[in-house]
């Protein structure tokens, strides 16, 4: 049929529905949510840190160095030297693997701060909040 649609029909040939690409989907959405009378306003919940994971990376620590507990946000300038004690919390634990890899999102500016945990030193890079995204290149969890 074209690039953007695919039709589906069940075994009987009956039209069943149809399978839009992301492009596609992207210029139409709005209309088929006002001629279907629904809200396209989704509530994201803001998922739980994954404390656990800290923990795990904690236990098989073995880097030459201590555990680090500061984050800084070279974006707005928010720092602390002890994320997970600060009440509320100047930055949320947002992935953390036994890599080394651990991330935050700065609650003032919600710029992501990640820290590389190498063997020899630590980098951190700091990548400001994008507003304005392409929407049909994001994944989300709906409820």
């Amino acid at each position: 049929m074209s690039d953007h649609i695919n039709e589906l029909f069940d075994k009987d040939g009956n039209l069943i529905g149809a399978l839009l690409s992301a492009e596609a989907w992207t210029a139409v959405k709005n209309q088929v949510y006002t001629s279907l009378g629904l809200s396209e306003h989704v509530v994201e919940k803001e998922m739980a840190e994954p404390l656990s994971d800290w923990e795990t990376l904690k236990e098989y620590w073995d880097y030459p160095y201590p555990v680090d507990y500061d984050v800084a946000c070279d974006h707005c300038g928010n720092t602390t030297k002890d994320w997970s004690a600060d009440e509320p919390r100047l930055f949320r634990l947002t992935s953390a693997n036994l890599a080394g890899l651990v991330s935050f999102k700065c609650m003032k500016c919600r710029a992501k701060v990640v820290k590389r945990h190498f063997n020899d030193t630590v980098k951190s890079e700091c990548t400001p909040y994008q507003d304005k995204k392409v929407t049909s290149k994001e994944g989300r969890y709906r409820s």
